[in-house]
């Protein structure tokens, strides 16, 4: 009771102490609500003198001297040019400090730095150098607030530009590469959580206004994060071939074989990189098996067991790696990188993992899209006709635009590789002379299962 009438007291004195505050400069209240009109309506040139006069009197008064205050100054930077340009462009530098100085827990250090880091390059005011250790230094202070796609991308670039010019060796480019698209699949994990969650609802109309919104908005979200992971695979490009990652790893492997994630990581992209041939690759699968004997370290003895023609003991090892995986995203990755490896070997098999890793994480567009692979990879052999093996690839097609709804992130690939298949299904000519138009045709091959001919 006595902690409750405390607590009270605390609030009410707070709220005597901005009532006050307001009380001694009314010119405040009066202009910020002047100004938020203004800015709400995109009319940023009438709210500046009054924003500039609230914010520099009475800069904590409300965070909006902060959030109109960033579109404000970005307009004038915009509309400007010259001496007027560079003083706005200072003035945003000192706002952005100010917003962490006065509103801390709404604007973290990792959002701020990364602000102030995107406003310096996209005016051209920092070198790579500086660009990339202003950004380093907001990604290990504040991984968790360091979000932005455009950001996370220039970090990793400038730093292999750095690379290209000798200025820093290829280990560090890897290890940002690591915690780069280990950032980008942290935060796409959550949106295609979201949707995953959403999608029936929007399927079947009972989605709320709410949720529509926060559908539309994690599916652009997404998207963006897609583009951004392709072209940071685009900028690594050649860095991560076979030719250069053996040598690396030959040279530091006595330095650095009891470091557990160095190993992990170094497996792993020899994995994905497919130097799995290489007998480095069989030597640091034996000692990650010693430091930490995971999931993982049974998914690449399977490998090895399978390249060696060991397909009982590769399926044995694959499922090992199953049980011992309990997080359920993780199971779906190991379930998929399975079907990646006995794809090669039996094509119903590959789908059945392909199929379990979509049951046990629904938002694995990746699993969606070699499905669909799958199925137009066997046209020849599922029908007798060539209307009937050129059919399967409307259900490919299907299986490919299933991906990009589960997983915004791969629309692009997927709605590419969608529209691919579609072009090779049976044309509206080829339904007509075959009068096909609303069947439906049975396929008897592995394949099983049926389409609906579309209706002319």
């Amino acid at each position: 009771m006595k902690k409750k009438l405390y607590l009270t007291m605390i609030a009410g004195i707070m709220s005597m102490g901005l009532s006050m505050a307001q009380a001694q400069n009314p010119e405040c209240m009066t202009n910020l609500s002047i100004y938020a009109e203004h800015a709400k309506v995109k009319n940023y040139d009438a709210a500046y003198e009054p924003w500039k006069m609230v914010y520099e009197s009475c800069p904590d008064i409300n965070k909006a001297n902060f959030s109109y205050g960033e579109k404000i100054l970005k307009h004038k930077i915009k509309n400007s040019s010259g001496a007027d340009k560079d003083g706005f462009i200072q003035d945003l530098m000192e706002l952005y400090d100010n917003s962490s100085k006065y509103f801390a827990a709404k604007y973290p250090k990792g959002v701020v730095n990364t602000k102030k880091s995107l406003l310096m390059y996209d005016n051209k005011m920092a070198s790579d150098d500086d660009l990339y250790n202003m950004l380093g230094e907001a990604f290990q202070e504040d991984r968790k607030n360091f979000k932005n796609p455009k950001a996370l991308y220039l970090y990793f670039s400038t730093l292999v530009d750095m690379h290209n010019a000798g200025k820093k060796d290829l280990q560090e480019v890897f290890d940002v590469y690591d915690d780069v698209t280990d950032k980008v699949d942290e935060e796409n994990k959550k949106l295609t959580g979201l949707i995953t969650k959403l999608l029936p609802k929007d399927s079947i109309g009972s989605i709320t206004k709410k949720e529509k919104r926060q559908l539309k908005a994690a599916t652009t979200n997404s998207q963006s994060y897609g583009k951004i992971g392709t072209s940071i695979d685009a900028k690594l490009g050649a860095l991560a071939d076979c030719g250069n990652l053996i040598p690396l790893y030959e040279k530091n492997l006595d330095a650095k074989k009891g470091d557990v994630e160095w190993v992990k990581r170094a497996v792993g992209r020899m994995f994905s990189k497919e130097c799995t041939d290489e007998p480095l690759f069989a030597q640091m699968v034996e000692i990650q098996a010693g430091l930490d004997p995971s999931a993982d370290v049974y998914v690449y003895l399977g490998t090895l067991k399978s390249k060696n023609g060991d397909n009982k003991g590769a399926i044995a090892d694959f499922n090992k790696a199953v049980e011992l995986e309990s997080d359920s995203y993780r199971k779906s990755n190991i379930l998929y990188k399975i079907a990646t490896i006995v794809r090669r070997s039996s094509k119903s098999q590959a789908r059945s993992y392909a199929q379990k890793a979509i049951n046990a994480n629904p938002s694995n567009g990746k699993a969606y899209l070699l499905i669909a692979n799958l199925y137009a990879g066997s046209a020849n052999a599922c029908g007798s006709t060539p209307f009937e093996k050129r059919a399967i690839y409307w259900k490919a097609a299907d299986m490919a635009r299933k991906a990009g709804r589960v997983d915004p992130s791969l629309s692009g690939r997927a709605n590419k590789t969608a529209a691919s298949y579609a072009a090779k299904a049976p044309t509206k000519e080829m339904i007509f002379s075959n009068a096909m138009a609303g069947k439906t045709v049975t396929f008897s091959c592995w394949v099983g299962g049926s389409v609906k001919v579309p209706s002319l």
